[in-house]
């Protein structure tokens, strides 16, 4: 599996959302940028990060920044990450933005996604200009050095290239399917 490179056109999906909808990238093609996180229910790594990327999206939803969250993993596995259980996460969370689940894991496989949280930083043309890490200390938010995300998340809202475009995301790997 080929990891989707900075420069590269991201490639489309359709998802169930957890209120019922499906998504592709068309019910984004408003925003400026675009914010997709690979993530699931059980990771502890994906847990602690969550009310991160739900201060991410608060913080920057009115700069035209919409975060995705997918979640890739087996469920047959790992039950917590069952679409049931997706519901029941977000209505705890209250997360500000769509939670799709990949079932069929096509959508990672596309993107080349490995960890969960992995994010993916879209411009308005829908080329990654960022993949990796949310920050670089995931048990203590208060103690992180290194806001990749949101630097990111800045560079693209003001034109300009993402400084460090690849980190390496700190987190579970995704379950795969046999």
């Amino acid at each position: 599996m080929k990891k989707l490179q900075v420069g590269q056109k991201a490639p489309d999906f359709r998802l169930p959302n957890v209120d019922g909808k499906e998504y592709s990238l068309a019910n984004f093609k408003d925003k400026a940028v675009l914010v997709v996180v690979f993530t699931c229910n059980h990771c502890p790594y994906a847990r602690a990060y969550e009310d991160r990327l739900i201060n991410i999206q608060k913080d920057y939803a009115a700069r035209g920044v919409q975060l995705v969250a997918i979640n890739p993993n087996d469920a047959t596995g790992y039950p917590e990450d069952s679409f049931d259980n997706m519901v029941k996460r977000h209505s705890e969370k209250k997360f500000p933005y769509p939670y799709l689940r990949d079932e069929t894991q096509r959508t990672a496989r596309a993107y080349g996604a490995e960890y969960t949280p992995e994010a993916y930083v879209l411009d308005a043309q829908r080329i990654v200009r960022y993949v990796g890490r949310v920050d670089d200390n995931w048990q203590h938010p208060e103690k992180a050095r290194s806001h990749d995300l949101r630097r990111a998340i800045e560079a693209v809202l003001a034109g300009r290239p993402v400084e460090n475009p690849v980190t390496h995301a700190i987190g579970c790997t995704i379950k795969w399917k046999l």
